[in-house]
Formats: structure tokens, sequence, C-alpha cells
């Protein structure tokens, strides 16, 4: 067999457009990357805090050890180092209450089974058996569990309300990004189901972690560097419109401006809300279009508050119970990334599900979140805000709501040199990195299976 000279075009640079050119570049691939943006990222991605001479991010992530594919990614563009696994991490009430988070070990299971500081003996004893349930039945999930939402699976199974107040509910939430009285029990189960079979595989339970370093350090400088060694081409501002077909076989990408860029085979690693118009001739295309539009959106909003003195935590991210109507985090950037506080402490606050908070102006957001902070931190009450950004993400994951079970598209096409790659195709996650990163192997992995083409 010959050198293959089938030409690979990856469409969309967010985390699954680079792992697909990543890997396939690593197979010794003809890559061609197109970003319809400036940047590489997608929803990923550093910021600049100019007035402070800082790069913060445009939202703070948390990673599970269980992100095997995001691992593989990393330790391929050779930044794996830059994630830590804490202990613990605090959980923190308006009324000065507070209780660790622990996440490994056997505190884990009594977090699990009971950490609301005000919880008796009796909710925690029924918080253990309601745990044991939930197990069960995310490892042999009732039949009807696509059709209830989180909420009413947690009530089914009797988890008592401080234990959903000071555990369950921010989990669920952290899962979905949707609170729980619209959130699918069917995805929250999966997501579960996955994280157990993984913790009995390995022997070792799953533990939240999160980045040392910003976010462009993470997931793109890497890959970059590897870009550059195997002879990618990485094409800026091209918006993909169109890809076209003949025969069943890919021939190219029509772009915005009405060139086409030549491929013969593509992985198409755009979001659900820029899927239109790009798989048009594609015979499913009508099914993929319309899973698409019902999955929808689910907006997020991150804030960097940069504050003129420390706010007093305990860890490197801290839950506040009871905030703003959903459960809002508290990440304390001095503590996870060592940086230096000459400019102002960096806290960023991040709100899932905000469907109330994404209207309100920035300087609506800012002012709300430093009162939140005033609410749980003494030290708070005197603070002034250095320099404050407020990013607003209407459309930053896939909606994981009742009736949203069974949508999501795999990435095998019809057309066998044309894959789907994107946290909203079917994986073994919910939307987050590690769905984006298992969807682009599986992607990759379709076309490595195509014959060579000499």
């Amino acid at each position: 067999m010959g050198e293959d000279r089938r030409r690979y075009v990856v469409i969309g640079g967010g985390l699954a457009g680079l792992a697909a050119a990543v890997w396939l570049a690593e197979a010794g691939k003809q890559v061609t990357l197109l970003e319809r943006r400036r940047r590489l990222g997608g929803r990923t991605q550093a910021m600049r805090a100019e007035q402070v001479d800082d790069t913060p991010d445009n939202g703070q992530h948390v990673i599970a050890s269980g992100y095997v594919h995001l691992f593989r990614y990393l330790e391929t563009i050779g930044t794996r180092r830059f994630v830590a696994f804490p202990q613990r991490a605090t959980l923190r009430w308006p009324d000065g209450r507070k209780a660790d988070l622990v996440t490994t070990g056997a505190g884990a299971l009594q977090t699990l089974f009971g950490a609301h500081p005000s919880a008796s003996p009796l909710d925690r004893l029924r918080a253990a058996r309601a745990t044991l349930r939930l197990g069960w039945q995310c490892l042999h999930q009732p039949a009807d569990l696509a059709d209830l939402t989180t909420e009413q699976w947690f009530r089914r199974v009797g988890m008592p309300a401080t234990a959903r107040e000071a555990i369950w509910d921010w989990l669920a939430l952290g899962i979905a990004a949707e609170p729980v009285q619209r959130e699918s029990a069917k995805v929250f189960a999966d997501v579960m189901a996955t994280g157990l079979r993984l913790a009995l595989a390995n022997r070792i339970p799953v533990t939240i972690g999160y980045p040392t370093v910003d976010l462009d350090t993470l997931y793109i400088t890497g890959a970059l560097e590897l870009f550059e060694r195997h002879g990618v081409e990485v094409r800026y501002r091209a918006v993909a419109r169109r890809i076209h077909l003949r025969d069943r076989e890919v021939t190219g990408v029509l772009l915005a401006d009405g060139r086409v860029v030549e491929a013969d085979a593509v992985v198409c690693a755009v979001p659900n809300s820029n899927i239109g118009g790009l798989l048009d001739e594609l015979p499913e295309h009508a099914e993929i279009y319309s899973a698409a539009d019902k999955l929808g959106c689910t907006p997020i909003v991150s804030t960097n508050l940069y504050l003129d003195r420390a706010l007093g935590t305990q860890t490197e991210f801290e839950a506040l119970i009871g905030g703003t109507g959903v459960i809002d985090e508290v990440f304390d950037r001095q503590r996870m990334h060592g940086r230096d506080t000459g400019a102002g402490w960096l806290y960023c606050l991040t709100t899932s599900g905000a469907y109330e908070q994404i209207h309100k102006s920035n300087e609506e957001i800012v002012a709300e979140q430093l009162a939140l902070l005033r609410r749980y931190y003494p030290a708070a009450s005197a603070a002034k805000v250095v320099a404050a950004q407020a990013v607003k993400m209407p459309k930053a994951t896939f909606s994981q709501v009742l009736g949203t079970h069974g949508l999501r598209p795999p990435q095998r096409t019809s057309v066998p040199s044309l894959v789907l790659a994107g946290d909203w195709t079917a994986t073994d996650w919910s939307a987050t990195m590690e769905s984006a990163v298992q969807s682009a192997a599986k992607a990759v992995d379709l076309l490595l299976e195509l014959p060579s083409q000499t």
C-alpha cells in the first residue's frame, strides 16, 4: 500500500475540531483546519484584561478524573501536567455555615451521604439510602427515566432536602448546566453511570480537578506547535457554508467567499447551533438539522472580578448555596494558578443555566455578583472592584432538558468520508470537554478505517 493522499478537512476550531486535527496529523494525514473566527478554541479560550494586564478565561473549567479522552488530547499536545486535583472544595452558606466537599477516598462517600451542616442523623441515613438507590438506578435504569426531570427522580428515590441542597442539585447542575427542574434525569443518570463504571474499572473514584494555567495554554498552544511540526494548515476567518458530495464521496467545502477547499474527507466539528446548511447534500441532513434544533442551547454567564483584597476562601473552588436561585461557584485563581496579586485578587464566578442573568447588562451582572460575594464573605463587604469582565454565552452548550434524550446524532453518516464531531453528538458524557474530545476520537477512528487513497 502506498502513502494515503487523501485531503482531510476539519471544520471548526473548537475543542472537538482541535482534537480531530491533532490526531489526524499525528496519524500522518494531510490536514486543513477551517475556523470561522480569528482564533482557535471555540467556547474555550483565554481573554485579556487590559486594565490589569492579566489573562483570565472566558469561563472557568473543571475537569473530572474520568475524562480519559481529554487527558489523551492533553498528553498528545504536552499539557497534561497543567491539571491539578485538590483533596477538597468548600460548600458555603450565606449565614456563615460551611462544609467540606471532599473529592477523594472515603470522605467523598461521606460528602454524598450528607455534607449539609444542618443534616440530622436521620437525614444522613436517608441520604445514604437514596444515594445507593440512585447509583443502582444509574447502572440499571428504570424504563421511564427519560420521562422524568432530575428533580422528580431525586424525589422518587427519597433524597432528603438537606442532601439535595448541599450536593446533589449542585452536582446535577454542573453535569448538565440545567436546573434540576428542567434537566433530563436520563442525561444525569447516563453521566453518573459512566463515572461509576470508570471508577469500578480503574478502582479509582472520579474526582474533580482544575487547570493551573489559562485555557489557551492548556488547550491551544500545544496544538499549534503540533500543527507546525506536522504541516497542518490552519485557515482563520474561513466560514464554511456547505460540504460538497458526489457519488457518496466528499469533494470539497464551499466557503462564504465562494472559494472551495478541496477535500476527500471532512470532520464537521461545529456546534449544533451552526450546523444549518453545511450538510444539505447529505441524504439524512433533515434529521440531523431537526435534532440540532430540538437540542437547543443553554446559557452560561461567567464573571471575572478583580478585587483590591482577598476574600478569605478556604479552597480553590467553593460552591455558594442559595445564591441566585441556582448554585453559583467561586474560583480563587490565586490558589489555582499561583498568580501575583499586585494588580488585584482575581475571583471567577460561574452561573450555569443562567436564563435570567443572560439578559442583564454587564454592569448589572458585575454588581449582582459583587453583592453575592458580600453575602458569603465578610471580607467582601469593604472590597472594591479594580476591574471586571462579564462573559455572557447564550449558546454555551446544547440543552439537556427533559425530552432531549435520544436526539444526539452519531459521528458516522451515510457518507463514510464525512463524519460529525462536537459535544452535542452521541457520546458517553453530557455537554463537557470530554464529550467534545470523545466525539473527535470516534470521528477520527471512523476516518482512519477508510482504505488509503493513493
